[in-house]
């Protein structure tokens, strides 16, 4: 398990720095509450986005992306409105993106990032 984490960690390192090398900034990471955990939550201009990000060490069992459902897209909007009151956020306009990340040993990451992914 501690490996997997390690790769999660990784994988959510690199798609922050990718995200801020966009020009977002990042204002929650690994937010969590009694229902579960944002990875990232960011703004863009003055948009918020909320970004599930997804590493792999390979394909065998699919692209990383293909691991948000539409159960657990659910859940993130769910999230996301917890989110909102805990900050006292009234309105803003969100986007849900999705960060994949494969860190395949011995290659160098590669990332896709989805806007409006969901």
């Amino acid at each position: 398990m501690a490996a997997k984490d390690e790769l999660g960690r990784r994988g959510e390192d690199e798609a922050v720095h990718y995200l801020e090398r966009r020009g977002l900034v990042v204002l929650s990471r690994n937010w969590r509450c009694r229902d579960g955990e944002l990875d990232v939550v960011a703004v863009d201009g003055d948009r918020l986005v909320v970004c599930e990000v997804k590493t792999r060490s390979g394909t065998r069992f699919g692209e990383p992306a293909e691991a948000v459902t539409p159960r657990k897209a659910a859940r993130i909007r769910r999230l996301t409105q917890a989110w909102l009151a805990t900050h006292h956020v009234r309105w803003c306009e969100i986007r849900f993106d999705v960060v994949a990340v494969l860190m395949e040993p011995g290659r160098p990451a590669t990332l896709q990032h989805y806007e409006a992914a969901f």
